[in-house]
Order: structure tokens, then C-alpha cells, then sequence
């Protein structure tokens, strides 16, 4: 199962609205006043550029089938600033660039107290290793794997092998784009590799056809036993009623919570998909920041920077 949205379509309202978004005065009025006014971590987000000819596009891919056309690092903060978000994990965005990490790497280049990076490699390299380590030192700090990419045996590599291998020791989480029928997959990796740290992006899908089934989400609360598994409550746009005020995913993130804990769950927008017309990035961040009831100002702060900062900002 894949996500099928037409996200050129979701986009086009949703790269006119940076501008107004960033002039909005409640979204002013909504930011932390006390200390930084920007403590917040996004766990995921998505950046490109036009300038596609010095960042390269993958292969059999245009310009013009960038949707928006722009969503640079600058636009992305200009839209997450005033929410009082001031750090982000870039995602690498394989559709447009494939294993090419250059933009995210200059991006961290050039502001690198405000960016870490979950980049790609290709696995059926046989120096998986070499390009971990090499790119832990360009602010890449975790690497997106994905059953969509590789075919067959997605897991079974030797070059997927030597990742989460070596990532037990770089301590770059492998950071997994699955769905449901994948966690138990993943859970027999993290029986291997007990030492390598995980992350489950989007709750592993669960919610996009509409309903959270009890069984897919007990499987990821199953992964809880594995003590370096964390998941990312992300990508609210995607799931369940896929328009704000996102309430009904709140019995999943609470369940979510009683078997993870708040040191091992994070708030992330999946920017810019986040933003197409019907749900913002306000409307994102507003259910954890502003809307659940069940967590102290403590936990809080670790849904939405502790548990990010720790994961992915360690260099």
C-alpha cells in the first residue's frame, strides 16, 4: 500500500499561501513568548530548489514537474518561523533528486545550527559505510530507507545490511517510509541490530485509507519493546480525515504515548505536503503545541524538540 495523493494539485494553493502565512499576525501571537521564541523542532521536512541547474534532478525528471516550483529552506522557515519553530530535519526527497544529498548538504552548510539532514544512499553500493560516516560530517544524521525503492528484499542487502550495521555505531538512525505491512519486517531488523537506532516516519502510514485499524496500530506499539525505536507523529495532511483540525488522530497519538513515551516520540510537519490549502502548517503543529490534553508541559516539550534535538541534532 502506498500513499496515492496528486500532490501537484494539493500544492498549487499551498506555495501561494507562504507569503500571507508568514504576515499572519495570530500566527505572530502563537509564538513561545518566554525564552526563544522559536524552541521548537520539526522532525521532517521536505526542501528543493529551482535552481536545477546547479542541484541536479533525478533523472526523467523536469522542472516543471516541481509542485510547488519553489520550496527552498528559506521559504520552509518563513512558513515554520512564526509557529515557533526555529530547527528542522531535512528530508531527503527522493521523487526529485534521488541520492543526490547536495542541496540539503548546502543548506546545512549554510546554517548549520538550524538544520541536521536524513539523507539517502544507494544500497546496492558495496561502500554504504564509507558514505555514512563521510556524510555524518556534512550534517547528515540519519538516512530514509524505503520498500518502494529497492525491489524484492528491500532489507536484505548486503549494502542495507552494512547500514544498519554501521549505524549502530554512528548512531545515524535509519529512518523507515513504510507502511503497516512492513513493521514486522523492520521489527525482526531491530531483533538483529539491536544497537541501531530507528525511526518510523508518519506513523508508519497508519490512517491514510481513512481508518486506523487496531491491529496495524498494535503492530507499531508492538515496536516499543525495541528500546531504540522512536516514531514520528507527522504528516497529518495524509491520514485519517486529511483536513484540520486533525482531532480524530489524537486517540492514535495517545496510545502511541502510553507505549512509547514522550522521550520517544517526535512532532514533525512533512512540509511542504503539510500546507494545500485545507490544512497548514499552523494546523500541523497546533494539535501537539496547543490541542492534547493528556501531557505536561514537560512531555510536551519533548514531543515537539527533546526527543528530535536528541535523535538527530547529537553533532
Amino acid at each position: 500500500m502506498q500513499i496515492k495523493l496528486n500532490r501537484r494539485e494539493a500544492l498549487v494553493a499551498g506555495s501561494g499561501m507562504l507569503a500571507s502565512a508568514v504576515l499572519s499576525s495570530q500566527a505572530q501571537a502563537m509564538a513561545p513568548t518566554s525564552g526563544s521564541d522559536t524552541p521548537w523542532i520539526d522532525a521532517h521536512s521536505h526542501i528543493w530548489t529551482p535552481d536545477t541547474s546547479k542541484f541536479k534532478l533525478r533523472e526523467t525528471v523536469t522542472p516543471d514537474q516541481l509542485a510547488p516550483h519553489s520550496f527552498t529552506d528559506e521559504e520552509l522557515m518563513a512558513v515554520a518561523t512564526p509557529e515557533g519553530v526555529g530547527r528542522v530535519v531535512l528530508i531527503q526527497h527522493w521523487p526529485y533528486h534521488g541520492w543526490d544529498n547536495s542541496y540539503l548538504i548546502d543548506a546545512w552548510q549554510r546554517h548549520p545550527e538550524k538544520f541536521r539532514i536524513v539523507g539517502m544512499i544507494d544500497d546496492a553500493r558495496s561502500d554504504t559505510e564509507k558514505q555514512m560516516k563521510a556524510l555524518l560530517k556534512q550534517g547528515v544524521t540519519g538516512f530514509r530507507i524505503n520498500p518502494g525503492i529497492t525491489k524484492g528484499d528491500w532489507l536484505g542487502t548486503a549494502g542495507m545490511q552494512q547500514m544498519w550495521k554501521t549505524a549502530a555505531t554512528t548512531r545515524q538512525p535509519m529512518c523507515c517510509l513504510i507502511n503497516p505491512e512492513n513493521l514486522a519486517e523492520v521489527g525482526a531488523m531491530c531483533t538483529r541490530f539491536p544497537e541501531t537506532p530507528v525511526v518510523i516516519d508518519h506513523f508508519a502510514r497508519i490512517g491514510v485509507t481513512g481508518e486506523v485499524k487496531p491491529a496495524e496500530l498494535k503492530s507499531l506499539c508492538d515496536l516499543a519493546k525495541h528500546r531504540l525505536v522512536k516514531v514520528k507523529i507527522s504528516a497529518y495532511y495524509a491520514l485519517g480525515k486529511k483536513q484540520p483540525p486533525h482531532e480524530e488522530l489524537v486517540p492514535m497519538i495517545r496510545q502511541l504515548f502510553d507505549a512509547y513515551g514522550a522521550d520517544r516520540l517526535m512532532w514533525a510537519s512533512d512540509c511542504p505536503y503539510q500546507i494545500d490549502g485545507k490544512s497548514t502548517y499552523r494546523s500541523s503543529i497546533s494539535l501537539i503545541r496547543d490541542h492534547i490534553d493528556f501531557v505536561t508541559k514537560e512531555e510536551r516539550t519533548k514531543l515537539l524538540c527533546t526527543t528530535a534535538e536528541s535523535t538527530f541534532f547529537f553533532v
